[in-house]
């Protein structure tokens, strides 16, 4: 690999690429393990992808929001790097394919030159922050919640807290009751409220998805906007401390909620406000720079297909709270997109909009700030883009993620099944075209990055044995879940598992049968009032796999027999159990608590140095082949073998010592003598060891 040197002014920034260009020349050259590398790598928004020797990278692009210059750079970058494909995730990210490794420290050099970041968009962080699509135009939101979310994302990149947790951690803002950013299914959640006239959110907490849903509980009813750091500055810390390591099945939130209950979590996380520095933190949302429409005469146009023009004014235009402005809503099959027509959407929208679109959590694109009168005008723009088709946000609108197309995990085909019922809907079902009560999602695998688990009609990739132990791709079929609002929802039911070839016919059962005996009931209300059982009769014939024909071996979008493969999936990060690599990070944490206390961040100073503790105990425990499943276990776990055996005279408990960070206030002559502590502590670990290798040798 070449030697890298970045243009980055931001000297944070340039450290940031220059030390990932290192990891992989020590990588390369051998002189670093795998699964410490990984774990960096992750971090850094480099994802190991299903085809071999090549990554995904994710772009992070906190809540959706995307400005015609960073468009038109991450174009130019998918266009150098990659192949010219964008893809549209659910969290709000735009992700590219087919990377080279060693080419994604200049990658990433590029894509800051417009303030676009890789950090922490993969890997065991805060992830992508998310919130409604339509925030700051939103005609039923109490107040815009972009500079809250803005705010919370700046204050937890690169913070020390968050950077090597037991698992990822989401976060998501909602503008309205309606809960579009799903507060409910979320690690925080927080749904913008007014009350007395003060701004403030309602704040849910422990929420998932995955293999095992959990709804999400009410932390606080109403929280002041300046509280929102302060206390998921405190829940990251707990979470930190508290939660699961080692399995990674149960290395989320919701299962340290479920394990030690919200009310005794709660008070963790308000008792450790005594150790945060800033007990407040004002966010000033009107130094927030909101995106400003353009003053343009609207050019005339020819509209050719006034019905087609209508349809679509129905189906993908959203009303917004400016008077004269709206929003239009593109739908982007599948949220694959190019290049090409990325570069003329950015051209498009600086001239005649607010230069700036917004991803969604569908995987859909909205234009903000669009004049009334341009709507004709840009309806003839975006049809020369192929971007007009109907039914923005409605049933016929189906999330899937990439599936087997390129991640590791996918089991079956998400996005060939989609492809084929959107297109059955289209062609049989025309009037699902304008039904927003119909929510259809897909994923791959069990992991619901398609969120598959809380829609309506929900479908999972998996595989089927025949009796002749042939296996075929499958979907497992799930009813009745569902956005309730307020930070309420429904997750749905597994009902049946049927081959893939046969996802089409089971979705033509719900439906006619919905058609036929809904009587005006919402889907959702229609499921209730049935049940699993009714659909687990009316599908069930579709479980038969002693009938299959050889079509049914292949998956939608393939033409080549089905092969269950299934790789090491990378989306929460890993372990690294080895011990000399542990004791180098330890050094490592240490030199930047320096750095952050020369910068007079104590904060962050003690937070390193609190890290370096539990590094260094960790690599010990280790080297005596104990289990260190979470910070609190290896503390408690280093004092039983160690010092109450009196193995090693600390001159106090561990836990006294470390247990300092969330007695005291982060002041300077806290964190220099808590730096000495964790300076010392690692010595006395490292020499520990180096005698103990030297008497079993």
């Amino acid at each position: 690999m070449q030697s890298f040197r970045t243009e980055i002014e931001n000297p944070i920034v340039e450290k940031d690429i220059i030390e990932l260009a290192k990891k992989i020349e020590l990588f390369n050259n051998g002189n670093i393990d795998e699964e410490k590398f990984r774990s960096l790598r992750l971090a850094r928004g480099v994802y190991g992808q299903r085809q071999e020797g090549v990554q995904m990278i994710r772009i992070k692009l906190p809540y959706g929001k995307v400005k015609s210059n960073q468009l038109r750079r991450i174009s130019d970058v998918s266009d150098e790097y990659s192949r010219g494909r964008l893809h549209i995730t659910t969290r709000q990210d735009i992700q590219i394919h087919y990377v080279d490794l060693n080419r994604t420290p200049e990658l990433w050099a590029e894509l800051e030159k417009d303030d676009v970041t890789l950090r922490e968009a993969c890997g065991n962080t805060v992830r992508n922050v998310t919130a409604s699509e339509t925030a700051g135009i939103d005609v039923n939101e109490p107040f815009d919640v972009s500079p809250y979310a803005d705010a919370l994302y700046k204050f937890f990149l690169r913070n020390p807290i968050c950077q090597e947790m037991g698992r990822k951690f989401k976060v998501s803002f909602s503008s309205t009751d309606e809960d579009t950013g799903l507060a409910y299914m979320h690690d925080l959640g927080f749904i913008a409220k007014v009350e007395n006239g003060v701004r403030g959110f309602k704040v849910m907490i422990g929420g998932g998805l995955g293999s095992q849903p959990r709804h999400a509980d009410v932390l606080y009813d109403f929280l002041p906007s300046d509280k929102i750091i302060p206390t998921m500055e405190g829940v990251l810390r707990i979470f930190d401390r508290y939660g699961e390591r080692k399995s990674r099945a149960k290395a989320r939130m919701k299962f340290l909620i479920k394990d030690i209950g919200l009310d005794a979590f709660k008070v963790l996380v308000e008792e450790e406000q005594n150790a945060i520095e800033f007990k407040t933190v004002a966010i000033d949302a009107d130094a927030y720079e909101a995106s400003v429409p353009v003053s343009v005469e609207a050019p005339k146009v020819e509209i050719k297909d006034e019905q087609a023009y209508q349809t679509w004014v129905a189906t993908n235009l959203i009303p917004q709270k400016q008077q004269g402005y709206v929003a239009i809503g593109i739908k982007v099959l599948l949220g694959d997109f190019y290049t090409d027509k990325a570069r003329l959407l950015a051209d498009l929208v600086d001239k005649y909009a607010a230069g700036e679109i917004r991803l969604t959590l569908r995987q859909n694109i909205v234009i903000p700030f669009v004049k009334e009168e341009l709507v004709p005008f840009f309806y003839t723009e975006l049809e020369k883009l192929g971007f007009v088709e109907v039914g923005y946000n409605k049933a016929v609108d189906i999330t899937a993620c990439p599936g087997t197309d390129t991640c590791n995990l996918g089991i079956a085909s998400s996005t060939g099944i989609a492809d084929e019922l959107e297109r059955v809907i289209k062609a049989e079902y025309p009037q699902y075209v304008n039904n927003e009560d119909v929510v259809i999602k897909i994923s791959g695998c069990m992991n619901a990055c398609g969120q598959h688990n809380m829609a309506n009609i929900g479908f999972q990739g998996m595989s089927v044995r025949t009796p002749d132990k042939l296996v075929a791709p499958a979907l497992q079929v799930l009813l009745g879940g569902g956005n309730l609002g307020d930070g309420n929802g429904l997750f749905a039911d597994k009902v049946v598992k049927v081959p893939s070839r046969r996802g089409p016919e089971a979705l033509r059962r719900i439906l006619n049968d919905f058609e036929a005996n809904s009587n005006g009931k919402s889907f959702i209300e229609y499921y209730k009032a049935t049940g699993d059982r009714y659909f687990y009769d009316l599908l069930n014939d579709l479980q038969d796999v002693t009938n299959l024909t050889p079509e049914d071996f292949i998956d939608w979008g393939n033409e080549e027999k089905y092969e269950k493969e299934i790789g090491i999936g990378e989306c929460a990060g890993v372990v690294i159990d080895l011990v000399a690599t542990l004791f180098l990070e330890s050094e490592e944490k240490i030199e930047n608590a320096q750095e952050s206390l020369k910068d007079r961040v104590y904060s962050s100073a003690i937070y390193h140095a609190y890290s370096s503790l539990v590094n260094s105990a960790k690599a010990i425990l280790l080297a005596e082949n104990k289990k260190t499943n979470t910070h609190a276990g290896i503390i408690s776990d280093f004092d039983k073998l160690f010092v109450e055996t009196g193995k090693l005279d600390l001159g106090a408990s561990f836990s006294d010592i470390i247990y300092q960070i969330n007695k005291f206030a982060p002041t300077e002559e806290f964190a220099v003598r808590y730096i000495a502590e964790a300076n010392q502590f690692l010595d006395k670990v490292r020499a520990f060891r180096e005698a103990d290798k030297s008497v079993v040798a």
